[in-house]
């Protein structure tokens, strides 16, 4: 508590001479968004200057210059210094605290964070299950009907973090992320209780902070990826695909707005899993995230940008809640196709409910 009173009587009295020598640490706002405990005490070490850890710096310019597309205006030291120390208490947003956009969210490289919802549903129900899954690839068809349940389990896990901070200089992350997704027939006791499908997702992504209004709402994040996601498995079963992923973020008071646009890179007509796979799981989608008094609230609409009988989409909805300290429920429904890989063109409808343990970003 003393070093921790110390650095902040450091930071507001110091006054313009000791900021110019020392780069300011880390705001500590940020390190409320790290998913680990051990992270998130590093974090807390890192902010306060208990140990020799890497921070980040912010430039400031004497002279006050034009709005930056890719970043926040600079402004003199001293007035920077004030605008700082005014907004203390003001807290992050969500895409801040989750892709550390602005410079005093940077926590630095090989932290790991959360990605994607992090979930058990002990119960994930559809309508109709996949029990014959084809493709347009002969070698991809399942000759045999499998009696599989309709209520099943599913859980995932997914996680990020960067492994590159400032790749233009003060512009530009590149972080890596890894996303799996299992759906398992844990009641089905005439099969032995399988593993239906799992997805498997890894992905790297240059993010880049940025600063615009369009239309009301603030402008905050741009990126590129690449994205590769495969079941695993061996014919017939087997699907796969890879994509360059554009990833654009807007946000405003509780809101947040990812459009992801993306271009499937070719495979060759004779190995291809699932050729015509951009006509169900689409060319694009927008996610939509809402908190609200502790609850998160999330939308995704996903279509393949085609029309006749190669239009095809899908939405899920979300809403995740508080329960007991950091358990919170979480509620699932999917209506479409491509719910996961091996049912990308199968058109059903899915209502799960569990427990979340981390939310979106």
């Amino acid at each position: 508590m003393k070093r921790l009173t110390a650095a902040v009587a450091v930071a507001l009295f110091a006054g313009p001479v000791a900021h110019a020598q020392n780069p300011d640490p880390t705001d500590i706002r940020a390190c409320t968004a790290v998913e680990s405990d051990a992270q998130r005490l590093a974090c807390y070490d890192h902010a306060t200057g208990r140990v020799n850890l890497p921070v980040a710096q912010k430039r400031m310019d004497q002279d006050t210059t034009t709005p930056n597309i890719f970043g926040h205006d600079r402004k003199d030291a001293s007035s920077a210094e004030v605008q700082a120390n005014n907004e203390v208490s003001k807290p992050l947003s969500l895409l801040d605290s989750r892709w550390e956009l602005s410079p005093e969210s940077k926590l630095g490289t090989f932290n790991i964070r959360g990605y994607q919802p992090v979930y058990v549903m002990p119960v994930f129900a559809t309508n109709r299950q996949n029990n014959q899954p084809h493709s347009p690839n002969s070698n991809n068809t399942v000759d045999q009907s499998e009696q599989l349940d309709n209520v099943e389990a599913k859980f995932q896990l997914s996680l990020k973090a960067k492994v590159w901070q400032g790749v233009f200089g003060d512009a530009g992350d590149l972080w890596v992320g890894y996303t799996q997704s299992s759906r398992w027939q844990v009641y089905n006791s005439k099969l032995s209780r399988p593993f239906r499908e799992t997805n498997y997702e890894p992905e790297a992504m240059l993010v880049f902070n940025t600063n615009y209004h369009v239309f009301g709402w603030d402008g905050r994040l741009l990126g590129i990826g690449v994205n590769h996601q495969s079941n695993g498995r061996g014919d017939p079963q087997s699907r796969s695909w890879n994509r360059v992923i554009a990833n654009v973020g807007f946000e405003r008071d509780g809101w947040t707005v990812m459009v992801r646009p993306w271009w499937r890179i070719p495979e060759s007509k004779r190995t291809d899993d699932n050729p015509d796979i951009s006509d169900y799981m689409g060319r694009g989608e927008v996610q939509v995230v809402r908190e609200w008094r502790g609850q998160e609230f999330g939308m995704l609409l996903r279509h393949s940008m085609r029309g006749g009988s190669h239009s095809h989409g899908a939405a899920r909805f979300s809403w995740s809640f508080p329960v007991a300290g950091n358990l919170r429920g979480y509620m699932e429904v999917f209506k479409g196709y491509g719910e996961s890989l091996i049912d990308y063109n199968h058109n059903a409808t899915y209502l799960g409910v569990g427990v979340s343990l981390l939310d979106w970003y």
